[in-house]
């Protein structure tokens, strides 16, 4: 396994090779090629097997030259939760065609999972999948899907065989966005833009050589997927301040008029807290490509409440300058950006946080049973079919 020593120097070696920046989606290719991408990946899949943790030590250096970025704010859902799910559970096939284009930004990704009945208990989602010969027609509605309108795939998850329970009907599939009968439709929220979307499904026909994993285990795949966005969302490492707490940190030192003394407290509490979940989250990249476990939950659950409650903090900081928005134009942005946004934008959007990824009460639950091994809820519906539950 390659050292730090040894990882820095191929990375200079590239980057003495490549001199010439200008040709980005080239540059970006090499560095995929090369096992430069996400380093703990497999050797010929854009890595070299090396351990997670070098992987924020290549990308500074990188950074430190003006290397092209591949935007990873644009292209999250792909590197965070449709990338591990392929590396998984995907053919060779697969993994070939999926994982470069990827990486590079060359192809945005989606993920079709949430539906109007089955938010958080996505096991009772209801979209149909129903095979004929090589190939599947899939017919149903997903929503709350964010880079809908941008994205070319989409990881899915259908309903296979509605008499089985609902865990052990389901199936995972990759759909073609641009494949007819695939309908996206804005969804404005409370900050004024759409960055999320419902996606109607009608007649959609998917390839048996895009499903992932075996047939009706669709449930396994996507606890994969699972676990996999919420370290993506929560469990993020940043520098000491990184993030909300960096911005109301700095307001603080740097408008004394603002101050009183229940808000130092208060701000203090959150700084200790935001540390103690920054270096917490940076134990989870000790773990190995693709296998993140339960513990991703409670990295997610303490990102939700920060934000929210730091948000919550700098707007009375602020009094009535916290209120203003002046963002309300329906935009349709690429990706989230809580760092050069209005306190109202940081507001508004935090209380999302809590609800995408998984909401708060369902990961109390995963933590509670799967960390802290507490007694399950009772779940009467379990070894019920799907098609004999009441919706």
């Amino acid at each position: 396994m390659l050292t730090a020593t040894e990882l820095g120097d191929r990375v200079g070696e590239f980057i003495a090779a490549h001199p010439d920046t200008d040709d980005a989606l080239g540059y970006l290719r090499a560095r995929f090629d090369a096992g430069l991408a996400w380093v703990h990946y497999p050797v010929g899949l854009g890595g070299l097997g090396a351990p997670r943790t070098l992987q924020a030590a290549v990308d500074a250096q990188f950074a430190a030259v003006g290397a092209p970025s591949n935007d990873p704010g644009r292209i999250g859902i792909g590197l965070g939760m449709a990338a591990p799910t392929v590396l998984a559970y995907g053919t060779e096939e697969q993994r070939t065609r999926w994982l470069r284009p990827l990486w590079t930004g060359e192809e945005v990704w989606c993920q079709l999972f949430s539906e109007p009945g089955a938010g958080s208990d996505l096991a009772a989602l209801g979209t149909r999948a129903v095979r004929d010969g090589d190939e599947w027609v899939v017919d149903g509605q997903k929503v709350w899907t964010s880079m809908a309108h941008e994205a070319r795939w989409a990881i899915l998850v259908t309903r296979t065989h509605p008499e089985l329970p609902k865990h052990r009907g389901m199936t995972y599939f990759v759909c073609d966005m641009t494949a007819p009968g695939v309908e996206v439709r804005p969804l404005r929220q409370a900050t004024g833009e759409a960055e999320f979307n419902e996606v109607f499904l009608t007649g959609v026909r998917i390839p048996d050589a895009h499903r992932l994993g075996d047939i009706g285990e669709g449930w396994s795949v996507a606890r994969t997927t699972l676990m996999n966005e919420r370290v993506a969302i929560g469990g993020g490492v940043a520098p000491r301040e990184g993030g909300m707490i960096g911005i109301v940190a700095d307001t603080w030192r740097e408008r004394p008029e603002l101050r009183t003394a229940g808000l130092h407290d208060r701000l203090l509490r959150l700084w200790v807290e935001a540390e103690a979940a920054r270096l917490t989250s940076a134990r989870l990249h000790l773990q190995p490509a693709g296998e993140p476990g339960p513990e991703g939950s409670a990295a997610k659950l303490a990102f939700a409440r920060l934000n929210q409650d730091i948000s919550g903090l700098e707007m009375e900081l602020l009094a009535e300058e916290g209120l203003r928005h002046d963002e309300w134009t329906m935009r349709r942005p690429a990706s989230v950006d809580f760092t050069t946004r209005s306190p109202g934008y940081r507001y508004l959007r935090a209380k999302g946080n809590s609800i995408e990824g998984g909401t708060s009460e369902i990961l109390l639950n995963v933590v509670a049973e799967r960390v802290l091994g507490l007694p399950a809820e009772p779940r009467v519906d379990k070894d019920a079919a799907w098609k004999d539950l009441p919706r």
